[in-house]
């Protein structure tokens, strides 16, 4: 028993030690959130869409991303597009409650069918969720296997004059062609 004392002190010096180790090494990085890997698609996918040449902004002007029927992002949003810029076009949040506000937006993040409805037609890059709506925009995002993924509905992006870059395409789970 004498001798095992020992022992027995000595694993519980060294289990100690890692645990003071670990705390001290502060907290495991985390996964960001659902909501921030959405967010930071949103930023990037006008980088990866062609828009006619009328409603491309003029030089210096911001391209205006809208989120149409509420905000599911907050801040999340307006932090992944800081200081982003796409050839010299600043990216601008702009929150609206219907889509009849919606003069100018280049993209929009839209929950309701009636919105999706206003846009058809119009040279405006939606995005929708399977989360607030079973209605699809152009993109829209699902969550696959614990990650946010997206479908892209071509032929709608056609039809409004919009030409989605073969590069997100490459990255859909589902391309819609007609």
């Amino acid at each position: 028993m004498a001798r095992a004392l020992p022992l027995i002190a000595a694993r519980l010096l060294r289990g100690l030690f890692a645990a003071s180790l670990l705390a001290l090494s502060g907290p495991a990085p985390s996964q960001p959130s659902e909501a921030a890997v959405k967010a930071a698609f949103l930023g990037k996918f006008p980088a990866y869409v062609g828009w006619p040449a009328e409603s491309r902004p003029a030089a210096g002007e911001p391209i205006i991303l809208c989120l149409i029927g509420g905000d599911p992002f907050g801040k999340l949003i307006d932090d992944a597009v800081r200081g982003q810029q796409i050839d010299r076009h600043p990216i601008q949040v702009k929150r609206i409650p219907r889509p009849d506000d919606g003069a100018g937006c280049a993209l929009a993040f839209v929950a309701g069918a009636s919105t999706i409805e206003a846009m058809k037609g119009k040279p405006v890059l939606t995005v929708t969720d399977s989360r607030n709506s079973a209605q699809r925009g152009m993109i829209h995002f699902v969550v696959d296997q614990g990650r946010v993924r997206f479908h892209i509905d071509q032929a709608a992006a056609v039809r409004s004059r919009l030409a989605i870059n073969s590069r997100l395409l490459a990255l859909a789970l589902t391309v819609k062609k007609d």
